[in-house]
């Protein structure tokens, strides 16, 4: 697979960034909603909640929070996080349908993903773990970042698998963002990403996806 059209580096070791461009095509809300449904009957046939740590991917990313320095149990992987709430008997929310895609993949894979706002960072990026003192304002409130696993360009953390920064996440009227991908490594390969990502805009064609690619 090619690498992304933009420089990205890894201090971080066991992680692979699957990376697509996705251009919103359509708003059609019943083939979103027919997805979401589908997708999460798909994870309450295969899963329970009582043994998803176990789950391969779920594990491996536990693994790989570990290693940055930050307790997996404490700070819960956002597709773990994501995957508890379906199994617990949530539906996946209508919010907007990049949104909506991107979340629909977290659970199909079991991996984090988040989608960020076309323009909202410069590359070249960065994945590493956060340093003393580091914040962002995120979907959820100020969050520390010390020790979690995170991506940053030249400004500053831009994401981390545990909880989305206000400053890349999508508005009402964004069409365009890049979906970027927290597989571990030798469990989950950037092909199977491609793949899935393929399946779900063939069943809701909400998107184009575009510069597919790994890193």
């Amino acid at each position: 697979m090619e690498k992304p059209p933009f420089e990205v580096t890894k201090e971080l070791q066991g992680w692979v960034l699957f990376w697509a461009k996705l251009e919103l095509v359509s708003r059609a809300a019943d083939a979103l909603s027919a997805l979401r449904t589908e997708v999460v009957r798909n994870a309450r046939a295969k899963l329970n909640a009582e043994s998803l740590a176990a789950h391969p991917p779920i594990a491996a990313l536990r693994k790989l929070f570990r290693a940055a320095g930050c307790d997996p149990t404490r700070y819960r992987i956002s597709s773990e996080a994501l995957l508890r709430r379906v199994l617990k008997g949530e539906e996946l929310p209508e919010l907007h349908p990049l949104v909506d895609l991107n979340n629909c993949l977290s659970v199909e894979l079991a991996v984090p993903c988040c989608v960020m706002r076309e323009g909202t960072f410069t590359p070249p990026l960065l994945l590493r773990a956060g340093h003393s003192g580091e914040s962002y304002e995120s979907l959820r409130g100020p969050f520390n970042l010390e020790g979690k696993p995170l991506l940053a360009d030249a400004s500053g953390p831009l994401d981390t698998p545990i909880t989305g920064n206000e400053k890349v996440k999508i508005t009402p009227e964004s069409e365009i963002a890049w979906l970027v991908v927290y597989l571990p490594e030798g469990v989950i390969s950037a092909e199977t990403a491609r793949d899935a990502l393929g399946h779900l805009l063939a069943a809701a064609p909400v998107a184009r996806s575009s510069q597919v690619s790994a890193s």
